[in-house]
């Protein structure tokens, strides 16, 4: 029987929110979950479909309901928006997602007690800093998926290059989750050995650029293939949940609004983070090479133009 008491809640019961929903279930990650959607029944339906393999996976509270429901959450989960289509760039949606998250946050804290709120509607840097701004919480307590999954196929993708387990593969993306992100390449170890060094010792030779590219894409590639991604940014979410609940204090690189770090500021993008219970507790200034940080002010002003523009 689950003592500790734990709740979350997803907004929006679409492809990614449904996948979260099943990824937490089966990590039995919460004693209480529930699904609020538009469309009530789609929720419904999704609540019950997973709550029927309970038998197997553990005992949870899962149910759909209304905004209401976010009251005493843990995390909130925000899924919700219109998704990308193919050829569409995910900087092409905020003008469609803006007026959505601002109409979700009002909703949210009508009802709001406690809590971090996850934002991974995209365009997900874009519609973080609009939540943050809009619900007026302190800072870090709005945080974004950001650059995890971009990371993690990052790291995948290195590990097929140079044929090594992938968890004794350290390595992030940083900056805008988007066209402007960009591979820390200097920050690269294969269990403490930097990635050249490494290379050169095995006599490895691997296409950086092309790595860099396919990590860029892999979502539009997936999109093109099958409609949407939902099976990887659902293990993020369990992830990052389970950081959050269990207080671990990890570091990943989600997106949350920037105060000074890096002489960025009122920008919200992905740097390596410690994450807690609280959310995103501090950024950390990361020794970035010269270009790398060129890319990293770059990447910034991107997301800032387009903030600019809404």
């Amino acid at each position: 029987m689950i003592t500790n008491r734990s709740k979350i809640a997803i907004i929006g019961a679409g492809f990614v929110g449904a996948a979260a929903a099943y990824a937490l279930a089966v990590k039995n990650m919460a004693s209480e979950l529930v699904l609020i959607d538009v469309n009530a029944d789609k929720a419904q339906g999704e609540a019950m479909d997973i709550a029927h393999g309970l038998s197997f996976m553990g005992e949870m509270y899962i149910h759909a309901g209304g905004y209401e429901e976010v009251k005493d959450s843990d995390i909130i989960i925000v899924t919700a928006g219109l998704n990308r289509k193919p050829g569409e760039t995910r900087l092409q949606l905020a003008q469609k997602n803006v007026a959505i998250a601002r109409e979700m946050t009002r909703e949210i804290m009508k009802h709001y007690t406690t809590g971090v709120i996850l934002v991974v509607s995209n365009p997900v840097d874009i519609i973080t800093q609009v939540i943050q701004e809009e619900s007026g919480l302190p800072m870090g307590r709005v945080f974004g998926t950001g650059s995890v999954l971009d990371t993690a196929r990052f790291r995948f993708m290195l590990s097929e290059a140079i044929g090594v387990d992938v968890r004794n593969i350290h390595a992030f993306i940083v900056g805008e989750h988007g066209d402007s992100q960009f591979p820390a390449w200097s920050a690269v170890r294969i269990a403490g050995i930097s990635l050249d060094e490494y290379c050169r010792n095995l006599n490895i030779q691997i296409d950086k650029e092309k790595i860099e590219h396919d990590v860029k894409v892999a979502g539009a590639e997936v999109i093109k293939r099958k409609g949407a991604t939902y099976y990887a940014i659902a293990s993020v979410i369990a992830k990052i949940s389970e950081v959050v609940l269990k207080d671990q204090r990890a570091i990943l690189n989600v997106s949350s609004v920037q105060r000074g770090i890096f002489g960025l500021d009122d920008v919200a993008l992905s740097l390596p983070s410690i994450v807690g219970r609280g959310g995103v507790l501090q950024s950390i200034e990361y020794t970035f090479t010269a270009e790398e940080k060129e890319r990293l002010l770059k990447s910034a002003d991107a997301i800032k133009e387009t903030m600019a523009s809404l």
